[in-house]
């Protein structure tokens, strides 16, 4: 343990990382109660393998990836977010059609970009490792944006999750804050690709929120678990990924799944000792 430590202290790209980690577990946090709240998974996976499209796209045409990711997550949630709200197909077919889209586009263009592009494979499994100050700056940015907007609409967001025909009796523009809801969750996607990769986040979204609603039943005491859970974890997976050689994303994500999996067991055989 005293070696990664001291990796913290000598090694610039081990304090890029641990910060990455932070602030995507900020948004996670937050944005992940929603998704579980509102049990929006599905979408939330949708949404983020649309993603890998605008990577290649803004790779091949010479723009930095993650603004690529932001806009194709964007577009995707208000399309799935429409679609979902208007259209007469069925939602699960939708968010299909958008996962294997944005993922055929994305690796089209990556196939006709000039050479073998490292970064955009990074982005698909994650790299927590090679995270540059800039890609630091615009997920601060984000988190902030997602911050304010939860703080200025918790209400509203709170009325859509739980129930929607109240909200609407009240006077809340639901299928607006859906779609704002719908556009965080992207935000949130752009955030952790950094850390776990398209491929892997979706967990890491998901279990912090889904552990902290185990033992918390306000949505903002769920919030602040889920984010001090998520920093936890993401720490903890580079202390054990940097120590033991591992792939960082690959080793949270196990880390987040075996806590989920011991808290679940736990609480299920307290539930049982308490009846009998």
């Amino acid at each position: 343990m005293a070696e990664f430590w001291e990796a913290l202290r000598s090694q610039p790209f081990m304090r890029n990382a641990l910060l990455a980690g932070i602030l995507a577990s900020l948004a996670c946090g937050i944005v992940g109660t929603y998704v579980v709240a509102r049990r929006i998974v599905l979408i939330s996976g949708g949404i983020a393998h649309a993603v890998l499209g605008g990577l290649g796209v803004a790779s091949y045409y010479g723009f930095h990836p993650l603004h690529g990711a932001l806009v194709a997550a964007l577009v995707g949630a208000v399309i799935i977010g429409l679609a979902s709200l208007r259209s007469g197909e069925r939602e699960d077919t939708i968010i299909g059609a958008i996962w294997a889209t944005g993922m055929a586009i994305g690796i089209l263009f990556i196939s006709q970009t000039p050479g073998y592009n490292v970064d955009l494979m990074s982005y698909l499994f994650g790299n927590i490792l090679m995270v540059p100050p800039r890609d630091l700056y615009l997920m601060a940015i984000l988190d902030i944006g997602i911050v304010a907007l939860i703080s200025m609409f918790y209400k509203q967001f709170l009325a859509v999750c739980f129930d929607e025909e109240y909200a609407r009796l009240q006077g809340v523009r639901v299928e607006f804050f859906y779609l704002l809801l719908l556009c965080l969750v992207a935000l949130t996607v752009v955030l952790l690709i950094q850390v776990v990769g398209i491929v892997l986040v979706i967990a890491l979204l998901t279990l912090p929120a889904a552990i902290a609603g185990q033992y918390v039943r306000s949505l903002s005491g769920m919030m602040i678990v889920a984010v001090i859970l998520s920093g936890v974890l993401s720490t903890t997976g580079l202390m054990v990924s940097y120590l033991s050689d591992l792939p960082a994303g690959a080793t949270i994500i196990v880390l987040c799944a075996a806590v989920y999996l011991i808290s679940t067991g736990l609480r299920r055989l307290f539930v049982l000792f308490q009846s009998l």
